[in-house]
Formats: C-alpha cells, structure tokens, sequence
C-alpha cells in the first residue's frame, strides 16, 4: 500500500490523524472493536478483543472487562490488567509516562478511575453515567499500551499485542509491518507483512498503483476522477466510494482581530456555497451537514429538513448579501477589503477546497492568501491559535455525539482549535451525554448541533465522498462508512495470489 504522508509518529493516542491509524492499527489491540466488516459503526457491533465480555453496574457507573488469557506484548511480556489501567493513567494524565501530545484526553473526562481488580479484570469508574464510554473504548484511537514500554519508545519503535508487529519507519521512504507468528487468534494474520510506501504526490501514487507496484491505494484518498482515471486504466481494480466521517471545516480564531468581531464571524458562515465545493470537488455527490454525520451513513447527524433552516445552510444569495452587510458594520466594504491568510494543511484534500474558499471571500470584501502548511506541524500548529482563519479537515473518531461535542467544542479542549466556549450549551453536552434512550438522546444532539452552527462555532461545509481501490486478488477489505479511523486491523485480509 502506498501512504499519502510521513507519519507524525507510530503512536495513535499522541496523534489526531489517520495517517498514524492506518499504518499503526495492525500492531495493537483494544479492549473491544468495531465489527471490520461491517460498514457503519455501531454500539450493536461490537467485537471482544483484549476483554472476553463486559458488563455495567445497576448506577450504570461502571464499566468491568473481563480479559483473556494468555496474550503476550510483541516483546514476549505479558498482558494484564496493569496494562489497561496504565493506558488510561496516561491518557488522563495521571501518569509519569506521560504523553508528548494527548488529543483524546477530553474523550474521557468523565472516567474518576481504572482500577486493575486482579490481572485479569479491569474496571472503568464513571463520575456518572455515559453509555458513549463503550464506543470510543471500540475506536480505532483507543488501543492498549504496554506498561513497561515508555511513550517516547512507542513513537518510533511502538510494542503491541496486535497481528502485526512494527519493523521500521523511515522518513520519506516507507513504513514496515511483520505478520506476528505468536499473534493470540491462531492461524491469523493471513499476510505475511504490510509494507507502506510514502508518495506525498497523489498522481504519481495512482499511477503506482495502476502499474501494479501497490497492491491497494491509501484508504478513502482517491477522489472521484482520479477513481475513474483507475478504473479506465486497470478496469479489473475493485473501487469502493466511501462516505468518510470527515468534515470538511472552517476555524476562526474567535480571540484575535479580526475574528473577535461576531459580524465577521457571521459574514464568512453566510458566504459559504456549500454545493458549489461539492459541484466542482465531487461531481456532485458528498454530502451537506452539521456537526454530525447526517443519514443515511451517520447515525446522529441532522437531516436535510432540520437543516435547511440553520444559518448559511439557505440561498446562497441572500445570504451573501446579509454577509456584505455584516462587513459593512465591521467597517469593510468595496472600497476598503479585509486581507488575510487562509491557512491550510499540505495535502491535496486540504489545498483544494481553501482555493474555492478564497475565491467565495471575495463576494464579501475578503481578499485570502493561501497559507500552506507543512502536515507534521499542523495540528500542533493551531492547537496554539497561530493562525487567523483556516481550512480543516476533522475526522470523528467514532460516530457519536460525546466524541464531536467534547471534542471539538469543548470549552477547554485541546481539539477546539477556535476557542468557542459556550458554558450553557455545556450543559446540554451532560444532558445528551447521561441520556440513555437513543431516541430522546437523538433530539438532544439535534438541538446542540443548531445551536453549534448558530453561534457559528466551526462551519461544516461538507462531509466528502472519497475512494478507495484494491487489487483483484485482495480479499476481504471493508470501507467504513462512518469512520476514517476504526477499520484497519487487517488480521484477516488475504491476498489470492
């Protein structure tokens, strides 16, 4: 397989990116995971991999694992309990390991405690209840670490009870897998290794690929030509367009001029046309959302009805009109415009939407220059608000409320890159949080998704349609509809050949 960057590192909870899950999910476990073949995730679709079974307390304040015997680290140590609570001291920073970057920290603000009850028992202890805690245990981005290896080893040499153990990451070059003959489900993986080789430039990838140097592309990294460029070129190549729970967004940062302004704020999420990005990226297709994944491939996302009445979601004219005037109060106008840069990632799917985008600002008085920046230093690079406004892409690392709310807008959390902090809206948060009837819940997350749009938090301008394409002879991949970051064990993909 050919990989799109170089990766931060081989650590996945010190990274917000799956470029570090795809290449580093195959070398750990996690007490439980999504289905890997089946394409929405769901609670409903759980499968047991460290833990055996799992139950809640009656409070539904607590969470027990059961684990499995007889599971070794890559190293030939043991695995037990001491390991789980180890990885959640880590991530809660509660440990002198501690981690260099912990963007998932704020996924488990409600855990008190893990406690190793014996080797072979772990339990979660919730301040209150929180059915979500399940779903992001079963993410891809919620692997068990070994407690006798340092955070700084697993950046680059990481140990993992996975089906493949890490052999080398060489910058520019290539990422080595080794299939682990020891591996706790006998007689898997299937492959012998995976071998990942960095091409940054997504032409000369494919075109890799169609000469048969790459059994299979980088995961939901082909666009929609570019698939058909495949499919003209190697017609017996197998290639799955998969809705990616990726939102394409724009971050302000609500702290510095001119951004501290709420008129300007407003002004940029009415200018937004949002079919326009989809007309000339997509051929039309992706979809338009909130915050959430919408239907059918999301489970909790606003529907086009509930939609169509949020800010910047209606006429495109009028809007834009409104945006002017909004200008106009902030002190902008034809004859004085607001010059500024645009920042945005180095990759292809960052770059191409910032360019529209800057040429959208133009309606309303807003001359952008594309600021590009180098991947590795991205998400470090506006974790610290240095930028004025940019262009990003944010994957949901499950498809469920807690993880996007908390996450992403958060009052606090190192993931909400603008800074918006709404105190009431918090509380809503809770509420949504502790309910435990999926419909009322459902409801709940509608309510603070309007909301997010109104207080125009991060405007979500799209959730794309991306593809990925394989061999003939590779069997058994699975594209996740509703994740980016859950589907990439590969314990039981095999290669007819």
């Amino acid at each position: 397989m050919y990989h799109r960057e170089n990766s931060p590192s081989m650590s996945i909870h010190e990274e917000a990116t799956y470029s570090v899950n795809i290449s580093s999910m195959p070398i750990f476990n996690n007490l439980v995971v999504y289905d890997q073949h089946k394409a929405q995730n769901s609670i409903d679709a759980l499968t047991p991999e460290l833990a055996t079974e799992w139950s809640w307390s009656a409070d539904k304040k607590a969470l027990t694992f059961k684990l499995r015997e007889g599971v070794k680290w890559h190293d030939g140590k043991p695995f037990t309990s001491a390991d789980v609570k180890c990885t959640f001291d880590m991530l809660m920073g509660k440990s002198q390991n501690r981690f260099r970057k912990d963007p998932r920290k704020d996924w488990y603000f409600n855990v008190e405690d893990v406690t190793a009850d014996n080797p072979m028992q772990a339990t979660f202890h919730l301040k209150r209840p929180q059915p979500a805690v399940l779903a992001m245990l079963a993410s891809g981005y919620t692997p068990i670490y070994p407690c006798h290896v340092t955070a700084a080893q697993m950046r680059t040499n990481p140990i993992g009870t996975g089906p493949f153990k890490f052999v080398e990451l060489k910058q520019n070059e290539s990422i080595k897998l080794t299939r682990d003959s020891d591996y706790w489900k006998k007689g898997l993986p299937y492959l012998d290794g995976i071998e990942y080789t960095i091409i940054p430039n997504r032409s000369t990838a494919i075109l890799g690929f169609v000469a048969g140097k790459f059994d299979m592309t980088f995961p939901t990294e082909v666009s929609i030509p570019l698939m058909k460029d495949v499919k003209s070129q190697k017609p017996d190549a197998v290639c799955v367009l998969a809705q990616t729970n990726v939102a394409t967004n724009l971050i302000m940062n609500r702290d510095a001029p001119p951004f501290n302004d709420e008129n300007v704020r407003r002004a940029l999420a009415l200018a937004l046309d949002r079919q326009a990005f989809l007309d000339t990226l997509f051929e039309g297709k992706s979809v338009i959302g909130g915050a959430l994944l919408p239907p059918p491939n999301g489970v909790w996302g606003l529907p086009p009805a509930e939609l169509k009445n949020v800010i910047g979601y209606g006429d495109v004219k009028k809007n834009r009109e409104e945006a002017r005037k909004l200008m106009e109060k902030a002190g902008y106008g034809p004859n004085k415009h607001l010059a500024l840069k645009v920042s945005t990632r180095n990759l292809a799917v960052y770059r191409d939407p910032a360019v529209i985008l800057i040429d959208q600002l133009k309606d309303i008085y807003i001359d952008g220059e594309l600021d590009v920046v180098e991947s590795g230093i991205w998400f470090a690079k506006i974790a610290r608000k240095e930028y004025s406004v940019g262009l990003n892409l944010t994957g949901a690392g499950i498809d469920d409320p807690d993880q996007t709310f908390y996450e992403n807008f958060g009052c606090g959390s190192e993931r909400n890159y603008t800074n918006y902090c709404n105190k009431d809206l918090q509380q809503q948060f809770d509420a949504q949080s502790q309910e435990t009837d999926p419909a009322k819940r459902k409801q709940l997350a509608w309510e603070i998704d309007k909301k997010l749009q109104e207080d125009v938090a991060r405007p979500i301008l799209y959730f794309s349609d991306q593809g990925t394409c394989w061999a003939p002879y590779v069997k058994n991949v699975t594209i996740m509809t509703n994740s980016s970051y859950n589907g990439f064990r590969y314990e039981d993909v095999w290669m007819d050949k």
